[in-house]
């Protein structure tokens, strides 16, 4: 199919268009979800494990370098290296957030299954809370379903991915704001890029990153 610059222009912004009613889908809808696992991370002894099959394996991982920066201790672990053995690291003590859009990735499910007969509390981030997935988890935090074609075919990750994302900057934000860190806080754990060349300054150690 051969098409021109404006009709490709055209294509390029119904993509954009169907991306941005995407995210705007998740205001009022799970704010209450991200209060309530941002509770849960603060109050985890152990460290928060992420863990995905691929495109959503890429935004959980995307989420643990995100807590981690966040003051929240996080690591990502893939599914298939977790049924690899991988698992071992992970503890009682420690939170798991599984990422699966259809919640139908069988690996992904069976790591869940076997996390919960060990003792690990398990929350599923979905769009189909009455998959496997999801109920095989100790918690589930249901995403709105992606609106019609954001996901090309309804196949390829996309817009769903950006939801993801969009929840894991929520859930991100308000364990900072609940933790009260500091731009100190972030100076010392971020020594590189932009952040280290900033280095600290006069007045990091009160100013909270998170201000209302």
């Amino acid at each position: 199919m051969s098409m021109g610059d404006g009709e490709l222009a055209d294509l390029a912004s119904a993509v954009l268009s169907r991306e941005a009613n995407a995210l705007a889908a998740l205001v009022t809808s799970v704010e209450t979800g991200v209060i309530r696992i941002a509770r849960r991370v603060l109050a985890t002894p152990g460290k928060v494990v992420t863990t995905g099959s691929g495109t959503s394996g890429i935004m959980a991982e995307r989420l643990a370098h995100l807590l981690s920066v966040c003051g929240t201790p996080a690591v990502y672990l893939p599914s298939m290296d977790a049924l690899h053995g991988g698992m071992g690291a992970v503890t009682a003590s420690d939170l798991v957030l599984a990422v699966s859009k259809t919640g139908l990735s069988s690996e992904l499910t069976s790591l869940v299954e076997r996390f919960v007969r060990r003792g690990v509390d398990v929350v599923a981030l979905t769009e189909n809370p009455g998959s496997p997935f999801a109920l095989a988890a100790t918690e589930v935090v249901a995403l709105p379903p992606t609106p019609a074609d954001a996901d090309p075919g309804d196949m390829i990750a996309m817009a769903s991915t950006l939801a993801v994302g969009a929840w894991g900057d929520a859930l991100a934000v308000v364990s900072m704001a609940l933790r009260g860190h500091t731009v100190e806080d972030v100076v010392d754990s971020h020594p590189a890029g932009g952040v280290g060349a900033r280095g600290r300054q006069p007045g990091d150690e009160s100013a909270q990153v998170v201000r209302r």
